[in-house]
């Protein structure tokens, strides 16, 4: 406990240097750079002691959004962190002018401020945080009761987000086969019915019940004797496919029972014009941005292969509707006249086709498209798309007349119940190394699940792995 203390209170004096960096950074921009663009009224106290009042604000909202309380996996925190960056600055305005002491400060600097919090505040407190739980500061002990297949997800769902700082030190299940084996790493133990002797002997603090099929007497038994004897439990019901962002609980006190409210956002216009809004000027600011990277491109397909740069093909949309979707030209133009003749002379080829709608070694494919396509930049052009309104950023994919019949079939109605994407959840969790199967299921969630910070954590994936181009063909 008293590493875990030491650790929030280093991340405590981490976050008010932090807001001093941002703070000073926006007295130098508003100082000695925006001078040279534009006039200003001159104030006599422009530093950061005259602002001193701006900490304790952004101090407590980092307190009141739970940041030294919660636990918040990696872009939980981003939002949060975000969120705090918009509520501090209000309440900063609110300040000036219910005090009304506005015409004193500079305002300029606290805009800017504000500005700067939204790159610098995620990268240096997540990379902070990352420090201190590497160093075991604000890392738990967690104890897994459940060696199933649900218990294995758990853990590899805690490995891949170390973010939250839960530490797997074991597993505890009566099944006599799984008693001695391992996950990952980490050792079966026998006897579910234990649980607090090790909680006790291994400074346990938190406990994850993943036993969806466990009897319900079992369970309540299991969190009545272990709830005060932890800091927190974590219950995996047997709800796996439900829909989860934006899923509230609701209570019945007097009944002693709960209920999940699931929301379907997509069917409120409000959600539907705001995602329309977002797409518009995103996609506004992106062809501004590459026009001159797009009209090279195109140069360079000319010149490698006869045909136009553009290519496009019909594909289904929103409400079953055919449209042109739009890319940069990959194939050499008679690509696909002898495509039949090609699958039926080589099986592996046939398969993989079959499987995936890819061929990773597909001899169709010009010198300077297999370079678009592992960089994904010959969906470029579908920014378009995205402006005529057939498509959205982030969205299902926008498949063919034929994939739906023979694949997605009663999913259609719910994956194209909304625009198909240029980006979406397939292109961030694999891509072509995926099956279609499993595509089809991360459309499907994508659609049951959505919220507009999904479409934004969705986009900024989406840089990472062009970057590093995963997955890609």
């Amino acid at each position: 406990m008293n590493r875990k203390r030491t650790g929030m209170l280093l991340l405590f004096l981490s976050d008010i240097a932090m807001v001093f960096i941002i703070l000073q950074s926006a007295i130098t921009v508003r100082k000695s750079v925006l001078p040279y663009f534009l006039s200003f009224p001159d104030f006599p106290m422009i530093d950061f002691t005259f602002f001193w009042w701006v900490f304790p604000i952004w101090l407590f909202f980092f307190a009141y959004e739970g940041l030294y309380t919660k636990r918040f996996s990696f872009w939980d925190e981003v939002k949060v962190l975000w969120k705090v960056a918009v509520f501090a600055t209000l309440g900063v305005f609110a300040i000036l002018y219910l005090g009304k002491f506005g015409e004193h400060v500079s305002r300029t600097v606290l805009v800017v401020m504000s500005l700067i919090s939204f790159p610098v505040l995620p990268l240096i407190r997540i990379n902070v945080k990352k420090l201190l739980i590497s160093l075991g500061l604000l890392k738990s002990k967690a104890l897994v009761i459940g060696a199933g297949k649900t218990g294995e997800l758990i853990f590899k769902a805690l490995k891949r987000d170390p973010h939250l700082g839960l530490d797997v030190v074991g597993f505890l299940d009566d099944d006599a086969e799984k008693i001695g084996k391992t996950i990952g790493d980490i050792r079966i133990h026998g006897g579910v019915d234990k649980a607090h002797k090790y909680v006790g002997r291994c400074g346990i603090e938190d406990v994850i019940i993943a036993m969806p099929g466990c009897e319900k007497k079992k369970v309540f038994s299991l969190i009545n004797n272990l709830q005060h004897k932890t800091q927190h439990i974590l219950l995996i019901p047997d709800l796996f496919g439900l829909t989860v962002l934006g899923t509230n609980l609701q209570h019945f006190f007097q009944e002693q029972a709960i209920g999940l409210e699931v929301k379907n956002n997509l069917a409120r216009p409000v959600n539907i014009i705001m995602k329309k809004i977002f797409d518009l000027i995103v996609s506004f600011f992106l062809i501004v941005i590459l026009a001159v990277p797009m009209l090279a491109i195109a140069v360079l397909i000319r010149i490698n292969s006869k045909g136009a740069a553009i290519f496009s093909q019909d594909r289904i949309g929103r409400k079953d509707r055919t449209f042109k979707c739009y890319k940069f030209r990959t194939m050499f133009s008679d690509a696909d006249e002898n495509f039949d003749a090609l699958l039926e002379r080589n099986p592996k080829a046939q398969d993989e086709w079959n499987n995936h709608r890819k061929l990773r070694n597909d001899p169709r494919v010009t010198t300077i498209g297999r370079f678009l396509r592992q960089t994904s930049l010959d969906e470029l052009p579908q920014i378009f798309n995205v402006l005529k309104g057939d498509m959205s950023l982030v969205g299902p994919r926008p498949v063919t007349r034929m994939e739906i019949d023979t694949y997605y079939r009663e999913q259609a109605k719910l994956c194209f119940g909304v625009p198909p994407g240029v980006s979406g959840l397939w292109q961030v969790s694999g891509r072509s190394n995926t099956s279609y199967d499993y595509r089809i299921a991360l459309d499907s969630w994508y659609v049951r699940n959505w919220n507009l910070w999904l479409d934004i954590v969705i986009l900024l994936k989406t840089f990472r792995v062009v970057l590093k181009r995963e997955g890609a063909v």
